[in-house]
C-alpha cells in the first residue's frame, strides 16, 4: 500500500475532527512542508470526499499521501464500546488496524476520546509488562512545558500503574521535550513524603527504587505544577483529568478577563496596543497547539489523540509528534525500562 518504510508511515483519521475533514487535509498539507523527513501519510476516511479535498489543495497526485477508504465515522456522541461493535468500518478503527498490522507506525485522531482509548487498548494491547495505558498531554508552562499523565485513560490506579506511567512519561519527555534526564514528580497534597493517601505513599516508595531508570524528584503539590519543578507529573487518571480541564478552563477565563479589562477605557486600549508584542510572545509560549496531541502511552503502537476542536496547526503538530516518536524508537526503550522497573519491584516484594 505504501512505498515508505512501514514504521515511518502515519495513519490520520480524517473523519473525526469537529472542524471537518477539510481541516485535516489542510493539516496534512502543512505537515508536508513543515516537518522534515516526514514519512508516508495515510488518510483514512471517505475516499470520494478525501480525493475532492486533496484535489482542491493540489495534493491529489502527491506520492507521499495514500487514501485508505473507510465508510463510517465514530461521532463524539457515540458510546465507545457500542461504536466499536456497530461501526466496524469506522475511520478511527481502520487507522488503528493499520498500526496493528504494521503498515503504519502511528495514528493520529481528533475523534471520540473514549472510543480511541478503548479501541487502542483492545486492538493494540499493552506493551509487555505494562498493565494499563495512560494519556499523556504536554502542558504549556512559562519556563518549560511538561508532560502530565495519566490525564484520563484510567480513573483508578494502583502504585504499579503510576510507576509504569513515570517510566513511560520519562522516556516520552526525552523525545518530545528534548530533556536528557527529565525530572519526574508525583502529584500529592504536599512535598513531605509523609503526606498523601495510601496510593501516593506506596507509589513514592516504589519510585525511589527506580533510580537510574527515572530522575525522580519526589512528591510535588499543586503550587509546583507550573513552577518548572519537574518535566513529568505523574498522577491517577481521575486527578489528572481534573487538572487538565481545570487548566484549560483557567486559561480561557484569564484570556477573557484580560480582554474585558483592557477594553474598559481608551487608555487601557492604547496600553494594550503598545503591549501587543508581549501578548503575542506569551501566547506563543503558552500555546496548547504547539504539541497538538496527547499520546496513549503503554500500547503496542503509537496512538496520538488530538483535541476534537483542533485547527489545522494543532493537527499538524500532532502529526509532528507522531513522526518524532517514531524516529526515536520509543517502544524499545520503554519495554526495556518497564522490564527493569518490574524486576526491581518484584525483588523488593520478595524481600518483604
Amino acid at each position: 500500500m505504501s512505498h515508505a518504510k512501514p514504521r515511518q508511515s502515519i495513519a490520520v483519521d480524517a473523519m473525526g475532527a469537529e472542524n471537518g475533514t477539510a481541516e485535516v487535509v489542510r493539516a496534512v498539507q502543512l505537515a508536508l512542508t513543515e516537518i522534515p523527513d516526514l514519512g508516508q501519510i495515510v488518510l483514512v476516511g471517505k475516499a470520494r470526499l478525501l480525493t475532492t479535498l486533496l484535489r482542491k489543495v493540489g495534493l491529489d497526485k502527491d506520492q507521499r499521501i495514500t487514501i485508505f477508504p473507510a465508510t463510517e465515522v465514530i461521532t463524539m456522541e457515540d458510546k465507545p464500546v457500542e461504536a466499536m461493535k456497530r461501526k466496524k468500518d469506522a475511520s478511527m478503527l481502520r487507522a488503528i488496524e493499520l498500526v496493528r498490522s504494521g503498515e503504519c507506525g502511528a495514528m493520529v485522531s481528533c475523534g471520540n476520546t473514549g472510543a480511541l482509548m478503548a479501541a487502542g487498548t483492545v486492538r493494540l494491547r499493552q506493551l509487555p509488562g505494562v498493565e494499563r495505558p495512560s494519556l499523556a498531554p504536554t502542558m504549556p508552562s512559562p519556563e518549560q512545558h511538561f508532560v502530565l499523565l495519566d490525564a484520563g485513560a484510567n480513573h483508578s490506579a494502583k502504585p504499579i500503574h503510576l510507576v509504569h506511567q513515570a517510566v513511560l512519561g520519562s522516556n516520552y519527555a526525552r523525545v518530545i521535550l528534548g530533556v536528557k534526564k527529565p525530572r519526574v514528580g508525583l502529584l500529592s497534597i504536599g512535598t513531605e513524603e509523609s503526606k498523601g493517601n495510601e496510593l501516593i505513599l506506596e507509589t513514592n516508595r516504589l519510585l525511589k527504587l527506580c533510580g537510574g531508570l527515572i530522575n525522580y524528584h519526589g512528591p510535588i503539590e499543586g503550587f509546583d505544577v507550573f513552577s518548572n519543578e519537574v518535566d513529568v507529573i505523574v498522577t491517577d487518571g481521575f486527578t489528572g483529568n481534573v487538572v487538565l480541564k481545570t487548566c484549560e478552563g483557567l486559561f480561557k477565563t484569564l484570556k477573557a478577563y484580560l480582554k474585558s479589562e483592557i477594553m474598559k477605557n481608551p487608555v487601557r486600549v492604547a496600553g494594550g496596543l503598545l503591549s501587543k508584542g508581549a501578548f503575542t510572545d506569551i501566547k506563543k509560549r503558552l500555546d496548547p497547539d504547539r504539541y497538538g496531541g496527547a499520546p496513549l502511552l503503554g500500547l503496542n503502537g503509537m496512538v496520538i489523540k488530538a483535541h476534537g476542536s483542533s485547527n489545522h496547526t494543532a493537527i499538524m503538530n500532532a502529526i509532528r509528534t507522531a513522526s518524532l516518536v517514531l524516529s526515536h524508537d520509543l517502544r524499545t526503550h520503554s519495554v526495556n525500562d518497564i522490564a527493569e522497573a518490574n524486576r526491581r519491584i518484584a525483588e523488593d516484594a520478595a524481600r518483604e
